[in-house]
């Protein structure tokens, strides 16, 4: 580069010609894809290293929790050098469209691999994981408990244990049972399972999982992965979980188990959208499909997908809830409020 600040003069027109093209090659080769993800998964090192190894395109990356991603895209307005935004669970990915930073896009590949209902105007699913419930062998039936309903029920009383009523992952479940059973009937259910509590709300979802197999509790609800997670696990201590506690598919019977997501899309401000584009497609591909599966217990969105996950397979086949996750989306605000009028805190 120094050479081409010096004067046309100084050079030879035909070694300066060469410079220049050689300048220009190097520039078009350096592409770059830079990612926003509040997806804080070790595993995912794997999936990026392949599309950087399949397309020659750099990823870049910065991990932080969703607020502070989304504070900081808004703050870096046309600026931001941000392509993709990452994350987990529709209400999220919902917060997101609403403040207007995502930008459409059109893209056979997309359309054609990712189903209708896990995929919005502007944002795509790209990875599933349902909201099971964890029952205790000893303190429970598992007859008593085939449906969230259930855990609403008199039968339960003190033996219910659950997430914060503002963690997103309780939201959308809110969000599923309002577009199912309506407004009126959600809140009595949050009602009645507040009424089951067996503490007060607390910690994530591997810490329901323990709670339920070390008696403090009956009953609780997780998220797949988490479930997983402790199935594949070497730990003695974690296999002797697991084996105190029933896995339950709720809603078998009715609108199937509630299903979340992990996706994402390209925002308006992406100043590499060909790069942007490409990954959204390679999230498709049966590559990546079925890395989301295996490294990290979630189920592909592209149903075509065959993945070996002992996991997963263990857990068994089920009917999953087909709602769209626009609707959750959209349900969102209103779940929020059931919980707090419910004091679900």
């Amino acid at each position: 580069m120094k050479l081409l600040a010096m004067k046309s003069s100084t050079l030879p027109a035909a070694l300066l010609g060469l410079l220049i093209l050689g300048s220009s090659a190097a520039a078009a080769q350096e592409k770059v894809l830079n990612i926003y993800s509040a997806r804080h998964y070790q595993t995912d090192e794997a999936l990026y290293a392949n599309f950087t190894k399949q397309t020659g395109i750099k990823v870049n990356r910065i991990e932080a929790k969703e607020d502070e991603l989304l504070e900081r895209i808004r703050n870096e307005g046309a600026n931001s050098p941000a392509d993709i935004f990452l994350t987990v669970d529709a209400a999220r990915l919902a917060k997101a469209d609403e403040l207007g930073l995502f930008a459409p896009v059109k893209s056979k590949v997309m359309e054609e691999r990712i189903p209708a209902n896990l995929r919005s105007a502007d944002w795509f699913a790209f990875s599933t994981r349902a909201r099971v419930i964890v029952a205790s062998k000893d303190l429970v039936k598992a007859e008593d408990v085939q449906s969230y309903e259930d855990l609403a029920s008199p039968k339960l009383k003190g033996k219910v244990c659950s997430r914060s009523g503002s963690h997103p992952y309780n939201i959308s479940l809110m969000a599923a049972l309002i577009a199912h059973i309506g407004e009126a009937k959600a809140e009595e259910w949050a009602r009645g399972v507040v009424a089951n509590f067996a503490r007060a709300p607390k910690g994530g979802d591997t810490d329901q999982i323990k709670s339920v197999s070390a008696g403090e509790c009956g009953v609780a609800v997780s998220n797949t992965y988490y479930v997983a997670r402790l199935l594949r696990s070497d730990k003695p201590e974690d296999r002797r979980i697991m084996e105190r506690v029933n896995i339950i598919w709720p809603n078998q019977k009715s609108f199937g188990t509630h299903i979340n997501i992990s996706g994402g899309g390209m925002l308006k401000t992406a100043p590499n959208k060909e790069s942007a584009v490409k990954f959204l497609e390679y999230l498709a591909s049966d590559d990546a499909q079925r890395y989301f599966a295996d490294g990290n217990n979630e189920w592909p969105s592209v149903a075509s997908v065959v993945i070996k996950n002992p996991a997963l397979e263990a857990m068994g086949k089920f009917k999953a809830d087909n709602l769209p996750v626009a609707t959750l989306a959209k349900n969102a605000v209103a779940a929020q409020r059931i919980y707090d009028r419910a004091g679900w805190k």
